[in-house]
């Protein structure tokens, strides 16, 4: 049976070219402000997986994207939020205390979009258990 991957998501924006840019550029991985068909800025997480920012002009619910990391590259990306000026915090809620939290043996950091979505960073997946 093959496995089973996520291969895009549609992320709502007011400005998906501002949106996908400061998100690859955060991550430090490759965009298009034009992506793919339809009206999207695509922004290729990885291999196997795209984020396609679309515009829209009202309300939309906001969502809560996570990544996980390598050491080494969450403390790149923690680099490039200070160096932008960026709010962090070390919860997914709350006040952006500028602090990095911890979970089991790994590290996490939360910000949000311009347009109101949740980015995290971990370096160790809270989400799964291991041998799964």
């Amino acid at each position: 049976m093959t496995a089973i991957q996520l291969d895009h998501v549609i992320v709502h924006a007011h400005d998906r070219v501002a949106s996908a840019r400061r998100l690859a550029e955060l991550l430090d991985v490759p965009w298009s402000a034009n992506g793919g068909p339809g009206p999207f800025s695509a922004v290729y997480v990885s291999d196997t997986l795209t984020l396609d920012f679309d515009e829209m002009d009202g309300p939309f619910p906001v969502g809560h994207f996570a990544f996980q990391v390598s050491p080494e590259r969450f403390g790149q990306i923690l680099g490039r939020l200070q160096a932008a000026g960026i709010p962090y915090r070390s919860s997914p809620g709350g006040p952006f205390d500028h602090k990095v939290g911890t979970h089991g043996d790994g590290q996490l950091v939360y910000w949000e979009e311009p347009a109101g979505h949740i980015w995290e960073i971990l370096t160790v997946s809270y989400a799964r258990r291991s041998g799964l």
